[in-house]
């Protein structure tokens, strides 16, 4: 075994790297040149950027904008002895500078980072200090403005090289067209254009488009059909519940998930997914990433995704092991023309936009000029109602406003409540001896957890209530006192999603949404919508051809399993554009239902559905049981 390998299998127990995994390592470690790794979802893009890392002197800084994700790796790096910490939106700033100096000053070997806190003067200065030896930078699609997730504060990982100059940066993606893939490298300043990439096609994911009028019987159908573990696809954090209780009824063993659960819930359900207890996961696009489970064998969207980097990337996580997998895609008639209106919903009008930070900053009760890197506890349904708003459009305004530079928004919650002694321990013996009545509760406190003079460790309230034989109000008010007469730094679990402030409060007429947020995203958000629209409405081309030319994969070859493929006749698509045009030729202004199944040669179902999808695009009425096109 070379160096490389003898850290994946001490570390990871596997033998063997995954084809093209070592090449990008020696990329980085031996040649010390910047790379760019596109790898599919479940191709071990993670384990790239940990085996380099831990094989030089030094730390690995690491940028991703998913704070789920960065806490889920900081956890698996430590429970295999690798020292690693994380700074994300929502700390205090008391944490963030022991954070940075654990990892200044001791033997760290990863620093996980969100990208607003890269030019912050506190980061800069303490990277400074860093023994940095590589920097990756995960979701790196995020710094295109051509890709389907951009982020403006990923704009400014470049300006770490100012700082570390002679760093390799390791951008890694699942998901990027050929733009994009040149824009990250331009974006990053790559002294050379550095490109790892295997193919994309899945020959053992089967991608099939159902529609019908009942997607709840379809559901069943597909779940009952196809043996093993699945994930289900829902916008709307009700329907995840409604289709999880569907099955439940049907005797499917399932659950719900979403971003709005408690950090102890989603825990729980995605580690019964996992191991199996719950068959079937039913959860909005919050879930998945990340998560490493190599046995689904059915991926089923009930609604539309926003783009297919997003659809390739969520029914990616079927058939990791290789075996055979199924990733459907649900349509009612309804539903095109609602994807439609997607555009107008995620972009309100800016006065708009403006408006609802104005609003915010009322609700806060911030003053103008105030607030610079303030977080605060959010209710969306609460504010939303204050000021009498419909929910998409908080949220919309909200997401541009991010865009923008000017508010983190994070729906992340916090597992546990941590805590530090911020005070020497002679100092906090001589604080026990003059007080008795915190004495017992300190005690109790230092017999249940260890390292709490050196960084923040979780507590739990609940568990030192119990051993304590007291209540778990009683606990949080001695934190309380504690942390007040400035003992131990004490920061609650968080409960509620929040909003930070980037930038001071401005006045209403300093806001500016720039073209490119607001104007050029809405264009390109237009053409993601009707790359989606294609996919799903193609009857002639095969649907895995369609994901791989998407992204700059030319040569692929028909799958031969999809439903285009295998000529699911009643269940592909008519294009009801192109079904006007022919029925124009024809002459035939009015028609009836009989009449219209008869000369397109096409079933009821199918039938039925372009027809309510011309009605919807205000193409035909019906009329006096008749279907008459408008002039």
């Amino acid at each position: 075994m070379n160096k490389f390998e003898k850290i994946l299998h001490a570390n990871w127990g596997y033998s063997s790297f995954r084809p093209i995994q070592e090449d990008i390592i020696r990329s980085v470690v031996e040649d010390r040149k910047d790379a760019l790794a596109l790898l599919p979802t479940g191709g071990g893009k993670s384990i790239i950027f940990q085996v380099a890392a831990l094989s030089m002197e030094g730390i690995c800084v690491v940028v991703t904008p998913l704070i789920a994700l960065m806490k889920d790796q900081v956890d698996n790096l430590k429970k295999r002895n690798i020292r690693a910490s994380a700074i994300y939106s929502g700390m205090s700033q008391r944490q963030i500078d022991i954070t940075l100096d654990n990892c200044a000053y001791g033997d760290y070997k990863f620093l996980y980072v969100s990208p607003e806190r890269l030019t912050t003067e506190l980061f800069k200065t303490r990277l400074q200090k860093m023994n940095v030896n590589l920097i990756a930078v995960d979701e790196a699609h995020c710094i295109s403005q051509w890709g389907y997730d951009f982020r403006p504060a990923y704009l400014k990982i470049a300006e770490l090289r100012d700082i570390v100059p002679d760093v390799p940066i390791l951008a890694l993606t699942a998901t990027a067209t050929k733009k994009v893939v040149i824009d990250i490298q331009e974006k990053l300043h790559f002294k050379k254009k550095n490109l790892f990439k295997i193919s994309f096609e899945r020959n053992n994911l089967i991608y099939l488009v159902r529609r019908t009028d009942d997607k709840l019987a379809y559901l069943l159908k597909i779940v009952q059909a196809v043996k093993g573990t699945g994930i289900i696809y829902s916008r709307l954090r009700k329907r995840t519940k409604e289709i999880a209780l569907f099955l439940k009824a049907n005797d499917i063993s399932a659950d719900f998930y979403h971003a709005g659960l408690s950090p102890e819930a989603k825990d729980k359900k995605q580690e019964d997914w996992k191991e199996d207890k719950i068959r079937v996961i039913v959860s909005t696009n919050a879930f998945g990433m990340g998560i490493d489970k190599p046995d689904v064998r059915f991926v089923i969207h009930a609604d539309f995704p926003d783009s297919l980097e997003a659809y390739f990337q969520e029914a990616g996580r079927g058939g990791r092991d290789g075996k055979k997998a199924v990733a459907v895609l649900l349509v009612q008639s309804v539903d095109i023309s609602n994807l439609k209106k997607r555009v107008a919903m995620n972009f309100p009008p800016i006065e708009n936009i403006k408006h609802i930070y104005n609003m915010l900053g009322n609700f806060f009760q911030l003053p103008i000029g105030g607030g610079k890197m303030a977080a605060y506890d959010f209710s969306m349904q609460q504010f939303a109602s204050q000021f009498k708003l419909p929910i998409y459009a908080v949220n919309s305004s909200l997401n541009i406003l991010k865009l923008g530079g000017y508010i983190v928004y994070s729906e992340e919650q916090t597992a546990h409540s941590l805590v530090k002694f911020i005070v020497s321990r002679d100092d906090l013996y001589k604080i026990q001896v003059a007080n008795a009545k915190v004495d017992s509760f300190i005690k109790l406190v230092l017999r249940n957890y260890t390292g709490l003079f050196s960084g923040y460790i979780p507590v739990d309230e609940e568990f030192l209530a119990k051993i304590g034989n007291t209540d778990r109000n009683r606990i949080y008010q001695y934190f309380k006192v504690l942390s007040k007469n400035d003992i131990i730094d004490y920061i609650p679990k968080r409960i509620m999603p929040f909003i930070q402030y980037l930038e001071e409060r401005l006045p209403i007429e300093s806001i500016y949404i720039s073209k490119e947020i607001f104007k050029d995203r809405k264009e390109r958000y237009e053409e993601l919508i009707n790359r989606v629209l294609y996919y799903a409405e193609s009857s002639h081309k095969c649907r895995s051809r369609i994901l791989m030319e998407y992204f700059g994969q030319n040569n692929a070859e028909d799958c031969g399993n999809c439903d285009v493929c295998r000529n699911d006749s009643g269940e592909k698509f008519i294009q009801p554009t192109e079904v006007l045009e022919f029925l124009l030729k024809k002459e035939m202004k009015e028609f009836d239902f009989h009449n219209f199944t008869k000369i397109l040669k096409v079933s009821a179902e199918s039938a039925r559905f372009v027809l309510d999808e011309l009605i919807a695009d205000e193409l035909i009425v019906f009329k006096d049981n008749k279907y008459i096109i408008k002039t």
